[in-house]
């Protein structure tokens, strides 16, 4: 009795498994549509990639003044430095 619950036990994990595996392997992206997702990352357009480049430089500077003040810049409250 105890290795019959074993054993439905093991063939519950690897249908489980299976279960995992097969819906990876359905969900993967094919050849085609990688090639899709690729042209449309920031990085493939020079245009979209130099906006993100400021777009990231405006952040990283309100980052640093953040940083080099003690007033609380989120609440807008003292916003003096």
């Amino acid at each position: 009795m105890g290795s019959a619950r074993n054993i439905m036990g093991y063939a519950v994990i690897v249908a489980a498994l299976g279960f995992g595996l097969g819906t990876w392997i359905a969900l993967y992206p094919t050849e085609e549509r990688r090639q899709r997702i690729m042209q449309n990352l920031p990085e493939s357009n020079p245009v979209r990639m130099e906006e993100t480049r400021k777009r990231s430089a405006l952040l990283m500077q309100a980052l640093k003044d953040a940083a080099e003040t003690n007033d609380n810049i989120v609440r807008g409250i003292g916003g003096s430095k």
